[in-house]
């Protein structure tokens, strides 16, 4: 059975409940005002699968398609203007 957080407890605790997915590979659920609405446990397949290998797993279902892994070329300014950087320097003095 899965230990209950409070939302409000959960936020307290999220570094203590982290812990127990990894280490432990525990299941938690958060409540809001006592009813479940979230579930905090390990990404893994029914087999006990890694990650990638549940996302191949989703990608063959036709849940998850598309996507490729991002390249340099994907991240370019929005606006370059120069003297940017110094301006936003400027102001936090």
């Amino acid at each position: 059975m899965p230990r209950e957080f409070s939302v409000y407890e959960a936020k307290k605790r999220l570094s203590e409940i982290l812990r127990g997915v990894r280490e432990r590979r525990e299941t938690y659920v958060v409540t809001y005002h006592g009813e479940p609405i979230a579930e905090i446990r390990p990404i893994e397949t029914a087999m006990g699968g890694t990650f990638e290998d549940r996302l191949e797993e989703l990608r063959a279902r036709g849940v998850l398609v598309g996507g490729r892994k991002p390249t340099a070329d994907d991240f370019k300014p929005v606006a370059h203007r120069p003297g940017a950087l110094q301006r936003f320097l400027d102001e936090r003095d």
